[in-house]
């Protein structure tokens, strides 16, 4: 992409028109979605699981839903043995990936429409690295929101497909610790990770720092 801020500048726009409309009641809360879906999938929990983790997944729809608290949570009221906690683990896994899969799907279409594709020529699969940074990676994996956007730039950017395998075979340990660490820690810990401030705040940063990187890239250029 032509610039590093654009990403952040829209994830922080979608998410404050998301908030916006649940506060005027236009449209109602995530968390609301999420329990009506409970009531559908009554009796399907690994099905529900998938479907929740699935929604927040994707790029920019994932600010709606909390899903993995709400997923982790209902494993937590479910009082879970270990072969429910493996079944869960694989469920969440599979949800994360099919997200990815389709974010760096979205990414890839994003650098080839026409509007796009004189400002990402040079990201182009023919002129991508073929190599992919396993630090950022674990960095994006932190969240599921980061992760969907960073699965976006990837495709975007045409770096290699196995970046979404890989992910996925990451995301095996992380789901497993974050499911022993809910059972375990009180529920405010992990009401933290869904705080819509602690979001804004998190974007906020990485538009601030992508705004550095784009200005210090235009005065290379420009001194060039």
């Amino acid at each position: 992409m032509r610039y590093q801020s654009f990403l952040p500048l829209s994830a922080l726009v979608s998410l404050g028109l998301m908030l916006i409309l649940i506060h005027f009641g236009v449209v109602p809360p995530g968390i609301t979605l999420l329990e009506d879906l409970k009531n559908t999938f009554d009796g399907y929990f690994y099905v529900l699981i998938l479907a929740i983790i699935l929604l927040e997944s994707v790029v920019y729809i994932g600010f709606y839903f909390p899903g993995q608290f709400f997923a982790v949570l209902l494993v937590v009221l479910a009082k879970p043995d270990w072969n429910d906690i493996i079944y869960l683990t694989l469920s969440m896994v599979i949800a994360a990936t099919l997200g990815s899969i389709i974010n760096y799907s979205l990414g890839r279409r994003f650098a080839h429409s026409p509007d796009t594709r004189d400002s990402v020529n040079k990201h182009s699969p023919k002129n991508a690295k073929k190599q992919y940074s396993i630090k950022y990676l674990l960095i994006a994996m932190i969240h599921i929101n980061s992760l969907a956007f960073y699965m976006f730039k990837q495709g975007a950017q045409g770096r290699p497909f196995r970046v979404v395998w890989f992910a996925g075979l990451l995301n095996l340990p992380y789901y497993l610790m974050l499911i022993f660490a809910t059972s375990t820690l009180s529920e405010e810990v992990m009401q933290l990770a869904e705080n819509s401030v602690l979001l804004i705040s998190v974007i906020s940063v990485w538009l601030m720092v992508s705004v550095y990187l784009d200005i210090k890239k235009h005065r290379s250029l420009k001194s060039g």
